[in-house]
């Protein structure tokens, strides 16, 4: 089953919902080793969009992520804002003219987005961000593409929570919590956090 425009609106939506709920616990995490704001910043931005998305319509996953992009840029601070932007921009620029995609194929259009995050952040895998979750999240849905949408979706929710988990005990490379040093390690990274709660809603999304 491909993984369609009306699929991309729920994500969004679903994504909206689960970072008002979890707006707290992000910004307890951002407390520790960032500027205290993750939860409250992305729960402002992803409720903007929401309500952006709600009273358009889209012709294709070209003006639909280029709407979510541009509504995260300016509603989300710091430096999320614009590494999800250009996430979300990168995809829809990936699928433009298309209504509905693989999961190969939507797979390759995350990659593209993660490429772009990575160009901006001037970041890598093991520096500890939003990169640990999205990254093997990513690479697990191209490995099981061919496997069906549920074995592909379930194995790309379990990689990004296992990213997520694997951000705690590493040392902060980027970022203001790049200053803290070795007081970054035990603490799991708020970005890679909410990238997990990302996959989950687009896994969510597509199955249900």
């Amino acid at each position: 089953m491909a993984f369609t425009l009306e699929m991309a609106r729920d994500a969004i939506n679903r994504y909206n919902a689960i970072l008002e709920e979890k707006r707290d616990y992000l910004t307890d995490l951002d407390t520790v080793i960032g500027d205290a704001d993750h939860g409250i910043n992305m729960s402002r931005g992803l409720r903007r969009a929401a309500e952006k998305i709600a009273a358009k319509e889209f012709l294709d996953f070209g003006g639909f992520f280029r709407e979510v992009a541009v509504t995260v840029m300016s509603a989300v601070g710091g430096s999320a804002g614009p590494l999800y932007g250009t996430f979300f921009m990168k995809m829809g620029q990936n699928l433009t003219s298309r209504r509905e995609a693989s999961i190969a194929e939507l797979a390759d259009a995350m990659a593209e987005g993660l490429s772009g995050i990575m160009a901006l952040g001037k970041s890598a895998p093991g520096d500890k961000t939003m990169i640990e979750a999205l990254d093997p999240a990513i690479q697990a849905l191209k490995k099981f593409s061919e496997d069906g949408d549920s074995a592909a979706w379930n194995m790309a929710v379990k990689a990004a929570e296992a990213g997520m988990k694997d951000t705690i005990p590493m040392r902060s490379k980027r970022g203001r919590s790049s200053y803290l040093g070795e007081r970054s390690m035990g603490c799991q990274d708020p970005g890679a956090t909410s990238s997990y709660y990302m996959i989950a809603c687009m896994r969510d999304a597509s199955l249900e």
